[in-house]
């Protein structure tokens, strides 16, 4: 038996999220359904890194399974995306040390969120339209998240969730060429944590927040915090990064 290793990209607008739920259409599943022809219609589990939710879409989605086969790489690789739906793709796969978990292994991930200034209708699908921007008062609060934080204020609350600590490496914004990004690298992030930074951000940058109240929110975390929320379409999780 061998572990795999693959990078997965998809459009997530059309899918319940990465994560397998019951009768709602996830990305895993595709790719679990995919695999299954592979091994006599045997169900493989894949485990995932990111739990993306509903509407997100990935670069750098990583994920593995053990399987017990003589085919190639590059065999398993074609077979997978000859029966996956157009909007998931698996971009590489690898052999690894059957000790190596996905999402576990992990040491930081990194999301991209992008916004167009434009009512462009060919990126309404994945940007969220922003009309005016003020790019200094963005950048005036973007140092703010480095670091470890409680992060309670900006994530949906969970009576299970018991640590609420991140460590944010990176985040920033940039302009370019008509559209506004944002850029985030943490060791763990939580449940819509990155669509609240980026909505309360805007809302900072559209005057409908302070910035004493902006900072409150990460000095004085509570749960159910009202909160501005981006949408899920503008989210990418672009890259998982490991030690080797």
């Amino acid at each position: 038996m061998s572990r795999y290793k693959i990078i997965i990209q998809y459009d997530g607008l059309d899918f319940s999220g990465f994560q397998s739920q019951k009768n709602l259409n996830t990305i895993q599943d595709k790719i679990e359904h995919s695999l299954s022809f592979l091994n006599h219609n045997n169900l493989i589990r894949v485990l995932g890194a990111s739990r993306t939710d509903a509407g997100v879409h990935a670069l750098g989605q990583v994920a593995h399974f053990d399987f017990d086969t003589e085919l190639s790489l590059n065999a398993i690789k074609r077979a997978l995306n000859a029966r996956l739906p157009i909007e998931i793709r698996i971009i590489d796969i690898m052999e690894v040390d059957a000790r190596f978990h996905a999402r576990f292994d992990a040491i930081k991930k990194e999301y991209l969120y992008q916004c167009s200034l434009t009512d462009n209708p060919l990126l309404s699908k994945n940007h969220f339209i922003v009309k005016k921007i003020d790019f200094e008062r963005l950048k005036d609060v973007e140092n703010e998240l480095l670091g470890k934080h409680n992060f309670l204020s900006f994530s949906k609350f969970d009576i299970e969730k018991k640590n609420t600590i991140c460590e944010i490496f990176k985040s920033k914004w940039a302009l370019e060429d008509g559209k506004l990004f944002y850029i985030i690298e943490g060791d763990r992030f939580l449940h819509h944590m990155v669509r609240y930074l980026v909505g309360t951000m805007i809302g900072y940058m559209e005057q409908k927040i302070s910035r004493k109240d902006f900072l409150s929110l990460l000095d004085n975390p509570r749960k159910d915090a009202k909160l501005f929320k981006a949408p899920a379409h503008g989210l990418i999780l672009n890259r998982i990064f490991y030690e080797n």
